[in-house]
């Protein structure tokens, strides 16, 4: 069963593969403006049972010295602001600012509720990404992995407080929704749901983007 594991999790992420991924981020530091399927799936517990194996392959993005590369930039993008307004039935896009640091780009949502905060580690390749998504979950608190094809065959965990974590080739990927309240918008989304939506969605955009 196990060699089937990696076919598995690639037909998984497939059927998550949307059109139109974009950067569409602009510059750091730059503000932008001010039930569905999806929501209800995304509200159970992400957690399968079944270990899920580290993804071996893919591509790395270069990284650039003076900044983010155009695959980071993603989590500020199109089709984050899309999901996220479609899951929470938003009628206007939430304002945005992100930045650039550490070899990390971080976007934020300012919602009614609260602040979502994505970010992006971007290492100097898959081994020492890898080293660095260890060294979070080992610090994180009350973190659980992620496993079965739930997953997606990427390392991944979540924390209680509404956190999910993913690493995938030279990135660390974490959309953390732990200052928001512990359901959302009128379909009572949890965080953890809405915070593993978007990583999902932000994985079909990178493997698009690679493909």
């Amino acid at each position: 069963m196990k060699k089937h594991a990696p076919l598995l999790a690639s037909l998984a992420l497939s059927s998550l593969l949307l059109s139109g991924c974009a950067a569409a981020a602009g510059a750091p530091g730059q503000v932008t403006g001010p039930s569905s399927d999806a929501a209800s799936s995304a509200a159970a517990s992400p957690s399968g049972s079944h270990a899920g194996g580290h993804h071996g392959g893919g591509t790395s993005s270069p990284r650039p010295a003076d900044g983010p590369s155009e695959a980071a930039k993603m989590v500020c993008g199109d089709q984050p602001m899309e999901r996220l307004t479609t899951i929470l039935k938003l009628d206007t896009d939430p304002h945005t600012i992100n930045s650039w640091a550490d070899s990390t780009f971080t976007c934020i949502y300012h919602l009614d509720e609260g602040a979502l905060e994505i970010s992006v580690k971007e290492a100097a390749d898959q081994t020492t990404a890898l080293k660095y998504f260890d060294a979070m979950q080992a610090l994180a608190k009350d973190a659980k992995p992620i496993t079965g094809l739930a997953n997606l065959g990427f390392p991944a965990y979540e924390t209680a407080d509404g956190s999910a974590v993913f690493q995938k080739d030279n990135f660390v990927l974490q959309v953390d929704a732990s200052d928001l309240p512990a359901t959302l918008g009128p379909d009572a989304i949890t965080r953890n749901g809405l915070a593993y939506q978007l990583s999902t969605t932000i994985l079909a955009c990178w493997v698009e983007h690679h493909s």
